[in-house]
C-alpha cells in the first residue's frame, strides 16, 4: 500500500523489452537505503516489485497487464519518474490509501495557471470519472491529489508549488498521457451494492439503503 506523497523523482536506466514484458531500471538514491529484493515500489503509480538492486537503482519486471493499462510503456531512457516506497503500518497517511493498480490512463487537455498554483485537466474514460467526485483524492502519475473540478468528461486538480518541485507532474505538459488510479473505497462500495451470487440462496442484507443509512452512499 502507497500514500501517493512521492519521496523521489528516479530516471529511466534501462529497458529491456521483452516478448511480452519489460524489464526496466530505474536510477535513484535516497529510497535504496532500506529497499530489498521482494520490496514493492510505487514507479509513476504503479506497484512494481524489485527483482534487482544496485548501489545506485533497482529493476523491476513490468507484466503485460500493467502495460495495457498504464502509461510505462511508452517510457524512454532518462525520463524522470515519480517513486514512492511502500509504506510502513507506524507511517502517517499523508495522502491517502493508494494501492499502485492503475485503473486506466487519463489525457492532460489543459495547463492553466492561478497564481503560484497550477490547475491541470485530466480527460478521462466514463469508467474511471464515474469513481472520482469532487472534494475526493485521485492518484495522477503515483502523486496523490484532491479534486477541485469535474464534469462529464473531465475533472481538475491544483498543484502547489511543493507539490510541483518534489515530482514530475511540473514538467508535464498538454497531450501527455497520466496514469489514474481512484480512491479504492468508491470501487468497494459498488461491488457491496451490485453484487450478485448466483448461487446463494439467502438474500444479502447489505442494500442501497443499508449503506446510505450507515453514510456509505
Amino acid at each position: 500500500m502507497f500514500t501517493g506523497i512521492i519521496e523521489e523523482i528516479g530516471e529511466v536506466k534501462r529497458i529491456v523489452q521483452g516478448n511480452n514484458l519489460i524489464n526496466l531500471t530505474v536510477k535513484c538514491s535516497s529510497i535504496l537505503g532500506d529497499v530489498k529484493i521482494g520490496d514493492s515500489i510505487s514507479v509513476n503509480g504503479i506497484c512494481l516489485t524489485v527483482t534487482k538492486k544496485e548501489t545506485d537503482c533497482f529493476t523491476v519486471d513490468v507484466m503485460p497487464e500493467t502495460i495495457r493499462n498504464s502509461n510505462i510503456g511508452k517510457l524512454k531512457l532518462s525520463d524522470k519518474v515519480n517513486l514512492e516506497r511502500a509504506v510502513r503500518v507506524s507511517d502517517r497517511l499523508g495522502g491517502h490509501i493508494v494501492s499502485g493498480h492503475i485503473d486506466g490512463t487519463g489525457v492532460i487537455s489543459d495547463i492553466k495557471r492561478d497564481d503560484n498554483a497550477i490547475w491541470l485537466t485530466v480527460e478521462v474514460s466514463e469508467n474511471i470519472l464515474k469513481y472520482i467526485i469532487y472534494k475526493g483524492s485521485v492518484t495522477v502519475d503515483g502523486v496523490s491529489l484532491t479534486v477541485a473540478y469535474i464534469d462529464e468528461r473531465c475533472f481538475k486538480v491544483s498543484l502547489i508549488p511543493h507539490t510541483r518541485e518534489i515530482t514530475i507532474l511540473d514538467g508535464i505538459s498538454r497531450g501527455d498521457i497520466v496514469n489514474i488510479e481512484c480512491d479504492v473505497i468508491g470501487k468497494y462500495v459498488e461491488k457491496l451494492i451490485f453484487f450478485q451470487d448466483t448461487k446463494e440462496t439467502k438474500p444479502s442484507s447489505v442494500s442501497v439503503e443499508f449503506l446510505k443509512e450507515h453514510g456509505f452512499a
